[in-house]
């Protein structure tokens, strides 16, 4: 299995396309702090976006998409001169799915939000950067206009499911979104991410996910990534900030707490299936990495929305 994929199944990663933004002369427009992963992409023109915590402005062109994996105020705009009003009202007055500002319509953008379960701010958004930027000219970046194009296609033709194909597309541009951040600028991941940007550590890991009940030794994987084991040690260390068993342990209790969430399968098999030989075996790592017993977790109450699973503010293109 590939790492990637697994987190983002893992994470019942969903995509919400949302109001698309014309603009156009002098305008700004700022936004509440997003919930979720927003994205958005400019399909015509160019403007400025802002994050807060973010030095400086990114000047965005045609062709270019973005995703905002922080709940941050930010801040869209034709240049530095123009004087930001707030998005609600903008978007409130939305016709046909299309919220306008300014004068004029030099600037069009799309986008929506990914939703994620509940597990996500650790597994997947902290070991991004607040603002993931794909310019256009990007190597590769083509891809990721594929998939817009193919968005604007099913939106546009009206037919039926056409709103759950361009979701599904979505996903599609986000998985190339991240591979082209970590083929670009692999030091602004960490953890597994960082892991998936050096061919050893990759290889390692894509081992530990094909399989992950087999009881892999260091040894091993070594020879899956062609190297010592000490260098496989050394590397995975320093790229994913634990070492290859300690992250085994971890993602096979990220496994076996999907199951204890999503259905009343025994303790026993669930073991069994991640790799443990007894329930107490499954019991002990699980309570050293989640820091309840697998069955004090079970029972919990349905749990709030996190950050990452709200609907997502009117007020926004993305």
């Amino acid at each position: 299995m590939d790492p990637l994929a697994d987190v983002l199944t893992l994470l019942e990663t969903r995509s919400h396309l949302s109001t698309s933004l014309v603009a156009g002369g002098r305008w700004a427009l700022r936004f509440e702090a997003p919930q979720g992963v927003k994205f958005n992409a400019v399909r015509r023109g160019s403007c400025l976006l802002e994050v807060d915590g973010v030095d400086g402005s990114i000047p965005l062109e045609e062709g270019d998409c973005y995703l905002l994996a922080r709940p941050r105020p930010f801040v869209l705009r034709s240049d530095p001169a123009a004087t930001p009003v707030d998005a609600g009202p903008v978007f409130a007055r939305a016709d046909g799915g299309v919220a306008r500002a300014g004068r004029g319509d030099e600037v069009f953008l799309v986008g929506g939000r990914f939703s994620f379960g509940a597990r996500a701010q650790e597994l997947l958004l902290d070991r991004l950067p607040p603002v993931v930027h794909v310019p256009a000219g990007s190597p590769h970046a083509e891809t990721v206009r594929s998939a817009l194009d193919l968005i604007d296609q099913e939106l546009s033709r009206g037919e039926p499911a056409a709103s759950l194909v361009a979701e599904h597309l979505a996903v599609v541009m986000l998985v190339h979104v991240l591979r082209l951040h970590l083929a670009r600028d692999p030091h602004t991941a960490s953890g597994w991410l960082a892991g998936l940007s050096d061919p050893v550590v990759a290889a390692a890991l894509t081992a530990l996910h094909r399989d992950p009940a087999r009881p892999w030794t260091v040894a091993e994987l070594a020879r899956e990534a062609a190297v010592s084991r000490s260098t496989l040690a050394t590397r995975f260390k320093v790229a994913v900030g634990q070492g290859p068993l300690e992250y085994l342990t971890h993602w096979r209790i990220e496994l076996a707490a999907r199951q204890l969430r999503e259905g009343s399968t025994t303790l026993a098999v669930v073991a069994r299936s991640v790799g443990y030989g007894s329930e107490s075996a499954l019991s002990v790592a699980f309570k050293r990495v989640m820091g309840m017993a697998p069955g004090d977790y079970r029972r919990r109450p349905a749990r709030q929305a996190s950050p990452s699973a709200v609907s997502p503010s009117a007020a926004s293109p993305s």
